[in-house]
């Protein structure tokens, strides 16, 4: 018996029938980014492992349990598929000089991203992203940040997210995390014995984990010890005016104090948003924040100041839920993926339709034709399923006069046009 194969576990096929979907929403996602003045970036799906593991963290999960790394000939050589787009794009802009082209570069990227977690709803090991970074020396204004959560929350609502809710927060300063850090510890030292498994082993690596922690008896001592950050004045201002600037322009948000996202890079106001439908207990569809000394991490200059600040959302979490929302088309509008459906009604008539085919493709016109024929009642079937608007026959009246019938699919009327004129006609219309 032949071996038949399966998707890989934790991937998913997105056949033609919800391409459409895909497309509308990859559409209106770059059409938003460039009204706000981003541009799109592509970077490669994989790259040196350690720009991972220096960028989001030793310690982190992404690094620790999901890098999905590549195996390569060479002892020198390592890489990994991408957990996430924000490292590249920093490689990317620092490589590339971008820096001295430009005082901010504002960017923003869609594809594939990879993570060997345990496959659940809505969180695959091959998921799609939108993402958007803004870097430079320019960057580090409370307004900006406030300008890229309005942009994630706009793009959740046109893409169909109903009443998306933003959760906000502030890590401070590299050094206020710092302060922090030893705060948390010496809060958590007295609760350590009660602490899971992970977040013991979290206290000892990187005590931010512990306030990321999913289960409950931690969430409970997490909600106990931590009512606020202590965060210095400096850090405070900042994350005030982030706040002012968004209650200003409408963005309405809650302050969880609990939030620090799981990578290493966050530095100051990070976010998170949720929705209710579709997701279950796993409601986030996007997140983000700001990470001000992840270029100079990665081998930007030291002797510029750099700013950064991102998020990405979740496309595979962005369809459950709105469940394709307003991507998809309303019931009562028809949609039509091709323009013209040429039948032949002859097999001798088959060449003369493969070139009215050619001729109509090269003027614009999207068409198709059934290469094995039939009757014409089931070449109409093929046309209807093709979701065509217009098909042309070619029968014996039409091959004698030099003419096709044209029939409009969505009016139910036939004419007849002249062969020489049917590019020009299907054009006007």
């Amino acid at each position: 018996m032949t071996k038949t194969f399966a998707v890989p576990r934790g991937t998913s096929d997105i056949l033609p029938d919800v391409i459409p979907i895909w497309e509308a929403l990859e559409s209106k996602a770059r059409k938003i980014c460039k009204s706000y003045g981003y541009r799109e970036i592509r970077t490669p799906i994989y790259e040196d492992i350690n720009l991972f593991k220096r960028s989001l963290g030793q310690t982190s999960d992404v690094v620790n349990k999901q890098l999905l790394e590549l195996s390569s000939n060479k002892e020198d050589e390592g890489y990994a598929l991408r957990p996430e787009g924000t490292a590249a794009v920093v490689r990317s802009y620092i490589e590339n000089s971008l820096d001295g082209k430009e005082s901010i570069s504002k960017l923003f990227y869609l594809g594939p991203m990879f993570r060997g977690e345990r496959p659940q709803k809505g969180r695959l090991r091959q998921f799609h992203q939108i993402g958007v970074e803004a870097i430079g020396p320019n960057s580090t204004s409370p307004l900006l940040d406030a300008e890229l959560i309005a942009l994630a929350m706009n793009l959740l609502k046109e893409l169909g997210v109903k009443e998306p809710k933003l959760k906000i927060n502030s890590l401070g300063s590299k050094e206020d995390k710092a302060n922090i850090s030893l705060w948390l510890r010496g809060e958590f030292a007295k609760h350590k014995s009660e602490l899971c498994e992970d977040c013991q082993a979290r206290f000892e690596r990187n005590v931010f984990r512990v306030l990321d922690c999913k289960k409950e008896g931690c969430r409970k001592i997490v909600a106990l010890v931590v009512k606020n950050l202590p965060l210095s004045v400096d850090s405070q201002r900042y994350f005030d005016q982030v706040r002012s600037a968004l209650t200003s322009i409408g963005v309405v948000f809650e302050v969880a104090p609990h939030l620090v996202r799981g990578l290493d890079y966050y530095t100051h106001t990070v976010f998170e948003f949720t929705a209710e439908s579709g997701l279950g207990s796993q409601d986030a569809v996007g997140a983000g924040g700001r990470y001000n000394g992840l270029v100079h991490e990665l081998g930007g200059s030291e002797k510029i100041d750099y700013g950064a600040i991102g998020f990405a959302l979740g496309i595979e979490r962005i369809l459950l839920a709105s469940r394709g929302g307003s991507l998809c088309p309303s019931d009562n509008k028809v949609v039509y993926l091709l323009d013209a459906f040429v039948i032949a009604m002859k097999e001798e008539y088959q060449p003369q339709a493969f070139l009215l085919l050619q001729e109509l493709r090269q003027a614009g016109i999207s068409a198709a034709m059934n290469f094995a024929g039939g009757s014409m009642k089931s070449q109409m079937g093929k046309a209807a399923k093709a979701q065509t608007r217009f098909t042309i026959i070619l029968g014996d009246d039409e091959i004698q006069n030099q003419t096709v019938a044209l029939k409009d699919m969505e009016a139910s009327t036939q004419e007849s046009v002249a062969i020489n004129e049917i590019v020009n006609v299907l054009k006007n219309r």
